[in-house]
């Protein structure tokens, strides 16, 4: 069966949440990230909260009833977070290119694919749901500089690395989406010495 990819709205993405579950354990329970079990749990107890975010957007991949992969984004408030990974962001850009690069941007926050569903395509697609609508094409992200595979789906995808992580590949890179008007201003792709990343397929 060719899986199907669609946006949903909040409340349709957590009526799956057995599914997202068991695609975040897949994903995220190997390197680079090692997160355990019940970090899965933690995820979905964050998310019940986050479809609440302004310009909230999701999307679901499916075979047949089995959910393969999802992704969500929003809007990035203004003035910037600081929590999370924000401020490492925020740090390598300074404050004028932050507020006016991301404020008011769609922010993809997560995205994950079953390990048996990678390279399939189905991570441009869920990508490309949860951005197409943006017509400005501002939309942003930031993903972990050891995770080689990521940062090269990104790239593959269109997308612009924007920041550069500390010596020695640790930390986060912001990437700017294909459309995003800043795109040629930001500084391009980097990558940490294969020694020094772990690969997770997109």
């Amino acid at each position: 069966m060719t899986p199907a990819v669609r946006a949903v709205p909040g409340d349709r993405l957590l009526a799956h949440a057995d599914g997202v579950r068991a695609v975040y354990a897949d994903a995220f329970g190997g390197p680079p990230w090692r997160e355990a079990p019940e970090h899965a749990d933690a995820y979905l107890e964050r998310l019940a909260n986050d479809v609440h975010r302004p310009g909230f957007t999701a999307a679901l991949a499916f075979d047949g009833a089995t959910v393969l992969g999802w992704a969500t984004a929003w809007t990035t408030p203004d003035p910037f977070p600081a929590s999370r990974r924000h401020p490492q962001v925020s740090a390598a850009l300074g404050a004028e290119r932050t507020g006016d690069w991301l404020c008011g941007a769609r922010e993809v926050d997560e995205l994950a694919v079953a390990g048996h569903a990678r390279g399939t395509g189905l991570g441009g697609w869920l990508l490309g749901a949860v951005t197409a609508g943006r017509a400005d094409g501002r939309c942003w992200l930031m993903t972990s500089v050891a995770a080689c595979g990521a940062l090269a789906f990104y790239q593959r995808e269109g997308w612009r690395q924007a920041t550069h992580p500390a010596p020695g590949g640790v930390g986060h890179a912001a990437f700017l989406g294909p459309r995003h008007p800043a795109r040629t201003a930001a500084p391009g792709p980097w990558c940490p010495s294969e020694r020094s990343c772990e690969n997770r397929g997109l």
